[in-house]
């Protein structure tokens, strides 16, 4: 009985530690997007499925359409930290090709995809 008492617990202990770090990261992910909220229009996109890594991809945009800020959200854990898009900074959305920039990442090129849709 003792044995299932502590599995029990273990599981418990598992779960509100997900819940802790899943937190986290939406509290890092919120503080960065808010970063990029005060410099223009934002673009949301993600990609990934349920057991590949997800990508999330946040532009914003300059009153000319430039993007003036960016990050990337990528991973498959709550480990996962908002981390700048260099590729894109300066470039005139229309100008923006996800597939040549990032042909060797398509979850990333599909992210930048679906930030960028709804900004042309």
């Amino acid at each position: 009985m003792a044995s299932v008492n502590a599995l029990i617990l273990c599981a418990m202990l598992a779960w509100l530690g997900q819940i802790g770090l899943g937190w986290l990261q939406i509290r890092r992910f919120n503080r960065a997007l808010s970063t990029l909220a005060a410099q223009g229009r934002v673009g949301i996109g993600r990609a990934g499925g349920r057991f590949a890594p997800r990508v999330v991809v946040a532009v914003s945009l300059d009153e000319d359409d430039r993007v003036n800020g960016s990050f990337m959200l990528r991973g498959l854990t709550v480990f996962a930290q908002p981390r700048p898009l260099t590729e894109v900074m300066g470039l005139p959305l229309a100008q923006i090709d996800p597939p040549s920039l990032f042909p060797h990442h398509p979850a990333l090129s599909d992210a930048l995809a679906l930030a960028i849709l709804n900004k042309r």
